[in-house]
């Protein structure tokens, strides 16, 4: 994919992370919850807004990874 991105943004209490740096729309999969679709329709990242806001519920997101061989 590439390098994985992890901002968050205080203001808007925003959470964002990215695996891969291409053009993106977003779909919602819970509330303040949303996956990054690439325009192949691969997930490449996911936002959670009003993260602080949620109590310290942890955010559950229905993403699988599959693991990579290490390139040497």
């Amino acid at each position: 994919m590439g390098k994985t991105r992890v901002w968050y943004d205080e203001e808007r209490d925003f959470l964002g992370v990215t695996f891969a740096n291409r053009k993106a729309s977003f779909r919602e999969i819970g509330p303040d919850l949303y996956e990054r679709i690439d325009t192949d329709g691969h997930v490449i990242g996911f936002a959670v807004f009003n993260f602080l806001k949620r109590d310290g519920k942890p955010v559950e997101l229905p993403i699988e990874f599959t693991p990579v061989a290490a390139r040497h």
